[in-house]
């Protein structure tokens, strides 16, 4: 059967699939066994097709579903942060990937563009910021500005901040997602820039065991949040094969939930900066076991664990479609 034909005889009933709030396990049930058997179909004769994702998704969802019913109501908060989460970041890997690419293109941007031209960094930053700093540095005390306030004001502060901030990104994708990827490209220029003023004055190495502190899973966050709000641009504009309004429903409730499952992260980034990063004179060796521990959780929890969770999930669907096509005796 032509792909063409496959779709148009099934998108009404993966559409209706999709849009019910099905809750009563047989109906789950049946609707996952249909939703498999038209995967297996779509993945022996269309294996790189857009179609077999989507079924894929769809499929994914509603084992998720299946799943929690199974739980009582206290394990539903750890199955998001297990399954539905993971699953969800795994099917937009590849937007954050670009997202990243873009802001450490404009990271460097940046960082020679003050280089070449240092009013260019006092554009950026602003006066007065710089004008401090240098004078900081100069005091000999050049990460000051981290050691004003009481800690866990800072704490409190820093994290309503950012997570306004999210907030705001996510938001600015209802305009199709341009204005946050403006947003994060301005984001990159400004990091870029913030760190060429230290780097300037041979600071560079202290910047990376200082600033990275908190800024591995600041700047992780912000990519992040830019991502839930590309995702509900672009659900919009790139409907696929279901209605357009559905896919939009969809992208909104898909980067909801990045924006809800990187709000810990802000957290623990918050608490850095408002606890730790103020004792920047602390041995190097700690400051670089935060910083590799942080990156090694971003790299597990976000890139590692879910391709793993969705190749489990796809050997289990393999498995649940060769019992469905084993004739009963």
């Amino acid at each position: 059967m032509r792909e063409a034909l496959f779709i148009k005889k099934n998108k009404d009933k993966w559409a209706e699939i999709q849009q019910s709030q099905a809750t009563d396990a047989d109906e789950l049930a049946s609707d996952f066994t249909e939703l498999v058997n038209d995967l297996a179909y779509a993945k022996t004769f269309y294996p790189t097709s857009k179609v077999t994702r989507f079924l894929n998704g769809q499929a994914s969802k509603i084992y998720l579903s299946i799943y929690q019913n199974r739980k009582e109501e206290a394990n539903r908060l750890a199955t998001f942060w297990k399954y539905d989460l993971p699953l969800t970041i795994r099917k937009y890997h590849t937007t954050i990937l670009l997202l990243f690419i873009f802001f450490s293109l404009f990271f460097i941007i940046g960082f020679f563009s003050s280089w070449n031209n240092p009013t260019y960094m006092r554009q950026i930053i602003g006066e007065g910021y710089v004008n401090m700093t240098e004078e900081n540095i100069a005091n000999g005390n050049p990460f000051g500005v981290y050691q004003t306030g009481t800690p866990f004001i800072v704490w409190i502060g820093i994290f309503i901040n950012n997570t306004v901030v999210a907030l705001t990104y996510y938001a600015k994708g209802i305009l199709f997602g341009i204005p946050t990827i403006i947003s994060l490209l301005r984001f990159g220029v400004e990091v870029g820039a913030f760190d060429y003023m230290f780097a300037s004055k041979g600071l560079g190495e202290m910047f990376v065991l200082t600033v990275f502190i908190h800024g591995t899973l600041e700047i992780t966050s912000i990519i992040f949040a830019s991502a839930a709000g590309v995702i509900l641009g672009k659900s919009f504009l790139f409907p696929g094969t279901i209605d357009r309004w559905a896919s939009f429903r969809q992208g909104a409730k898909d980067g909801l939930k990045i924006l809800v499952g990187i709000i810990p992260v802000l957290v623990i980034a918050a608490f850095f900066e408002g606890f730790v990063t103020r004792h920047y004179r602390m041995h190097w060796g700690f400051s670089l076991s935060i910083l590799l521990a942080s990156f090694l959780f971003i790299i597990w929890y976000f890139i590692i664990y879910p391709i793993q969770l969705q190749k489990k999930f796809l050997v289990q669907t393999n498995v649940e479609d060769k019992h469905e096509m084993v004739p009963a005796k």
